[in-house]
């Protein structure tokens, strides 16, 4: 694959997934979350609806660098993305983006407290295994012979 696949890669599996973990940091600590995310490729871009009372906009402004881990374990997938971040109050984006997750947190896309938390990848890395079974049967084969297992790709991307 050439690089241009490699980010193609990432970009699919961040949508395909949806969901990640963002971790900002806090002070000397880090802290993760789950996030349901909005990948945009063409704005070379993750979205995430956000409220503006907690404490990711303190955590963002402090240390804008952040990390986005995305995890498919039944399909092994795995892409980890690392960018800044920024806050933003974009109304249209807002309701651009408003989709059933953001349900069980407001009542509609109107409500002021919600907020764009917008992450700007600039390196990626993912994992993408074979699948479970395939994964054990050759971590089991490796284990009896002398060789390491084959678990796939694992590919480090600058976005």
């Amino acid at each position: 694959m050439d690089a241009e696949d490699d980010i193609t890669k990432v970009w699919d599996l961040a949508e395909k997934i949806g969901f990640c973990m963002l971790t900002t940091q806090t002070g000397a600590d880090l802290r993760a979350r789950p996030m349901s995310a909005y990948a945009e490729r063409m704005e070379n871009a993750v979205y995430f609806l956000t409220d503006g009372a907690s404490h990711k906009d303190e955590e963002i402004a402090s240390c804008p660098n952040v990390c986005l881990a995305f995890a498919d374990p039944k399909g092994q997938k795995y892409v980890s993305l690392s960018g800044t971040a920024e806050m933003q109050n974009d109304r249209e984006k807002i309701r651009e983006l408003w989709a059933t997750p953001a349900k069980a947190w407001w009542d509609s896309p109107d409500d002021p407290s919600i907020r764009i938390l917008k992450v700007t990848p600039n390196f990626a890395e993912f994992w993408d295994s074979p699948g479970t079974v395939m994964s054990y049967i050759k971590m089991a084969a490796a284990a009896v012979g002398s060789s390491r297992p084959d678990m796939g790709e694992n590919v480090k991307v600058t976005m």
